[in-house]
């Protein structure tokens, strides 16, 4: 076999073998096809796409590449949940707590934020001492013991992706469906959950920007999952204007423990009930969405839910006084108040736009390399859709000084668009794929 003809083949958009996509693969793992044959192999799928049977061959194929997990020491279902990314999208912190409260075993394999996207990893490496490094037998020993883990992802899991993923960023082939696919399902197949939940946004903070290309990602997901035995469901949810109020690594743990708590409504509680709702139904504890979220709405006022998120902080090194006395978190050393220059609705919020602000008050990372800066963010103070007057706050911003301040604060007004006319409402969960 030979990866030329396999290039040539893609390229002249005919239908590649199981075995010539296997081989492929291999070579990409053992180094035995050069970076140049693998990014042109990479354009020519970009170019003419992949079908549902090739699709599905190079998730599985990706899927073994590396270590595959064996959770069956764990008691249960095990249902895991992916987003495909966003701004305030803070969902993990509060449906794993809730899930698992129930129930559900929730080991969850997170990354770390880059860009304007953040990670959920750095949000809980806001809390002091919370350690996200713990090897699988640890994280088993845990779920085990309290029925929760949230850890980084092992370098020996899934390493064709690690490689064709930093190969599709520098080669302008991010985009394909196909390669997103099996991107996102390879990982997730790998972790060894018997179930995944997938949360594909779209909007202007989204990577998928209008339904019609989120409902055919998530229907290529989940055609890949089903190849392999595995139950998906999918929620197209919307990310037109950020999802949670707060955006930033200790501002969005803030905003997650209120909504334990039973003190913050939203559209982050409400996707996240959505999504547990269905990690729920999947894992065999709820027979119905609706009642999945009675279930976790029940555990929210009893406070099973916030107990359930200080067992996961203590048993994973944190300090869980951080729950009760939010000073406790990293504290920034600049604030500042934006306020509507004129009055009238908030007739759209470029999502993108507010990440970008976050980015530049050193939430984010611009380099892997990077450490943010976990104190700093904002809260934006306003929704699309509300009446506001002249000098109504639209956001408090955070950083280690007052330039960085100022700077965020311009990206956020030009993102802000105020109107004389109300907007239309916008659906936050779209559709529901199962």
């Amino acid at each position: 076999m030979n990866i030329t003809d396999i290039i040539i083949k893609k390229k002249n958009n005919l239908e590649l073998s199981k075995e010539e996509i296997q081989y492929f693969i291999d070579g990409v793992v053992n180094k035995t096809i050069p970076d140049y044959q693998i990014s042109a192999l990479l354009m020519a799928i970009t170019i003419n796409s992949m079908n549902e049977r090739e699709t599905a061959d190079i998730t599985r194929a990706m899927t073994f590449s590396g270590n595959v997990l064996d959770l069956s020491a764990i008691k249960g279902i095990k249902t895991d949940k992916h987003s495909t990314g966003g701004v305030g999208d803070t969902t993990t912190l509060v449906l794993a707590p809730l899930t698992a409260s129930l129930g559900l075993p929730v080991v969850k394999m997170s990354g770390r934020g880059l860009g304007h996207t953040g990670g959920t990893l750095d949000k809980l490496e806001s809390i002091p001492g919370f350690n996200v490094g713990l090897t699988i037998d640890k994280a088993i020993e845990q779920i085990n013991d309290i029925g929760i883990a949230i850890m980084g992802q092992t370098m020996a899991l899934d390493p064709a992706d690690k490689y064709l993923y930093a190969l599709r960023d520098v080669t302008g082939t991010v985009e394909s469906l196909p390669l997103i696919a099996s991107s996102i399902m390879s990982k997730k197949l790998a972790a060894g959950s018997d179930a995944i939940v997938l949360d594909v946004k779209t909007g202007s903070g989204a990577f998928m920007k209008n339904e019609e290309d989120a409902v055919k990602l998530a229907e290529t997901m989940i055609k890949a999952g089903q190849s392999m035995n595995k139950k998906v469901t999918a929620l197209i949810t919307d990310m037109d204007e950020p999802l949670g109020e707060h955006i930033g690594n200790s501002l969005e743990v803030i905003e997650a423990i209120e909504i334990l708590k039973g003190k913050k409504e939203g559209r982050l509680k409400d996707v996240s009930l959505a999504l547990g709702a269905e990690m729920l139904v999947l894992g065999g504890i709820a027979k119905s969405a609706m009642q999945g979220i009675e279930l976790m709405e029940r555990n929210i006022h009893n406070g099973k839910g916030i107990d359930k998120f200080r067992e996961l902080i203590e048993a994973q090194g944190g300090d869980s006084n951080v729950i009760d006395d939010y000073s406790l978190f990293p504290q920034p050393k600049a604030k500042y108040h934006l306020k509507a220059d004129k009055e009238g609705y908030i007739y759209s919020i470029d999502c993108l736009s507010i990440g970008k602000a976050a980015l530049i008050t050193g939430a984010g990372r611009e380099k892997k390399e990077c450490t943010p800066d976990y104190s700093a963010g904002i809260i934006m103070r306003c929704r699309t859709g509300d009446k506001i007057n002249k000098g109504s706050l639209i956001a408090e911003i955070f950083a280690s000084d007052v330039e960085k301040c100022k700077k965020a604060a311009d990206t956020i007004k030009n993102a802000v668009i105020i109107s004389e006319r109300k907007p239309e409402k916008r659906s936050l969960i779209i559709k529901t794929l199962r």
